[in-house]
């Protein structure tokens, strides 16, 4: 089944998360206080809804706690941020992702029961789409703008499988290149290789490859 989410503020920060979510083909609500923001994301999220996050009854009446994730994304408006956030705790939404603008910031989302926090000058919208919408993923990091690197923990259809029996790189057309294993780290593994509980393969290969990949392997666990 698809996940749904709900991003709030259309930023560069939000917008590149909306934008990632629904290339990996997710269902997406984008909320935004300016009309601008939602005229630019209607033909690109599910749907686009201007309103003001910070009102608990708009919100209830968007059904935001019937969403698998809701990121707030919120700009420069610290106070917003916070009382959005706890909006959605009050409506009883089952995950929530915020973006801090700094430390303070963060031990305030933390104590009002933000899920996850993160800091959008260190992570990539890229990156943190893929940690939502997979929970084996546990890290993303670009080559390029097609290219990527991608961590992910092995999940039950991979564990007791070896590489070339899982035959990755003929199905998707991504390469295992390493794969870590508790405190040791197994470069170019070979084809005969058994995967094992608790391994993180680190894979390499086109984003629209990775993205298949995580979709009918990584999310069917």
């Amino acid at each position: 089944m698809k996940k749904e989410f709900v991003v709030v503020g259309l930023g560069r920060f939000g917008g590149s998360i909306v934008r990632e979510l629904i290339e990996q083909g997710m269902e997406v609500m984008a909320i935004d206080k300016f009309e601008d923001k939602i005229d630019e994301f209607a033909n690109i999220a599910t749907h686009a809804v201007m309103a003001d996050s910070t009102d608990e009854s708009v919100l209830r009446s968007l059904g935001i706690r019937n969403f698998d994730h809701v990121i707030v994304a919120i700009g420069d408006d610290i106070q917003a941020s916070i009382l959005t956030t706890l909006m959605l705790k009050e409506i009883g939404v089952k995950k929530i992702t915020v973006k801090a603008q700094n430390d303070y910031h963060e031990k305030v989302l933390r104590r009002i029961g933000a899920d996850k926090v993160v800091h959008p000058e260190r992570d990539m919208g890229k990156r943190i789409a893929h940690n939502i919408v997979s929970n084996n993923v546990l890290d993303y990091l670009e080559l390029s703008d097609e290219h990527s690197i991608v961590e992910i923990v092995a999940n039950d259809l991979l564990i007791g499988n070896t590489i070339i029996g899982l035959d990755i790189r003929a199905q998707y057309g991504i390469n295992i290149v390493a794969i870590k294993r508790q405190d040791d780290i197994i470069v170019s593994p070979q084809a005969t290789d058994e995967i094992q509980e608790g391994d993180v393969l680190i894979v390499i290969g086109a984003d629209t490859d990775i993205n298949r990949f995580e979709k009918r392997v990584m999310q069917s666990s």
